[in-house]
């Protein structure tokens, strides 16, 4: 039988490491809520500088409001957690990378997706991109061709709660004609060109965003158009860095 005294110290010591866990568990969302913050004032300095080019001197509320509450610390190792909120890619293996936050950013902008549009992400990765999406109210498909890194991210998705977000493990060149046509399409690996699925999968009135170049060249971000007539309009915005997108197609 625990003597009172005793038992008294245990409860206090409950008391104590209860108060602790709750300031811990306040203390963390805390601190990545002012990164966050940070990250996107910093990507509106970016926007500033490339305005001309993009046509969008800011961003938007929603895809404002999405950057400072998906946790991008959470998209990560734990080894790069520190520097998850710094404007700059960061590895997540296999050779892929999560992107940098204004790309991440104007890409999701320029798509102009609304609550409830079918938007088909091409290449997974970590989820990151699919996360933001979502968080602006996007039906996302997205699809990942490293097993793996599929894997993880469907674990992810659902650890979160994202409950908008669709994927599978494939070659991303040929899209997800069953889920077609979508509303927005958006790749996130560099392509020697643009794909002829994903053009036939976008709806009239659509956009899709693509990086188009090779590894060792300068690769450029490329918005392709689709009108009501299904004539396709492309225009170059932005020289990018992305991995190639890999596969057996073409």
């Amino acid at each position: 039988m625990i003597h009172p005294k005793h038992l008294l110290l245990v409860l206090l010591l409950l008391a104590v490491l209860l108060l602790l866990s709750t300031v811990l568990a306040w203390a963390e969302p805390d601190a990545y809520a002012r990164q966050r913050a940070a990250m996107v004032a910093e990507i509106e300095e970016y926007m500033a500088y490339t305005a001309d080019r993009l046509g969008r001197k800011t961003l938007s509320h929603p895809v404002a409001d999405a950057l400072r509450n998906v946790p991008r610390h959470q998209f990560v190792g734990e080894d790069q957690r520190p520097y998850a909120y710094q404007n700059r890619p960061l590895p997540i293996g296999h050779g892929q990378t999560i992107s940098q936050p204004y790309i991440v950013a104007v890409m999701t902008e320029l798509l102009d997706s609304k609550p409830g549009d079918k938007v088909l992400e091409i290449g997974t990765g970590s989820a990151y991109q699919a996360a933001v999406l979502a968080t602006v109210g996007a039906d996302v498909y997205s699809i990942e061709i490293i097993e793996p890194l599929a894997d993880s991210a469907r674990e992810r998705i659902k650890k979160l709660g994202y409950q908008n977000i669709h994927t599978r493990t494939g070659d991303g060149y040929y899209g997800w004609p069953e889920a077609a046509p979508f509303d927005a399409i958006l790749v996130t690996a560099a392509a020697s060109h643009i794909p002829p699925p994903l053009i036939k999968q976008l709806k009239p009135g659509g956009r899709m965003l693509i990086p188009v170049g090779d590894r060792f060249n300068v690769q450029q971000l490329v918005l392709v158009e689709k009108d009501r007539n299904q004539k396709i309009k492309t225009r170059q915005l932005l020289p990018v860095a992305f991995v190639p997108l890999t596969g057996t197609h073409p």
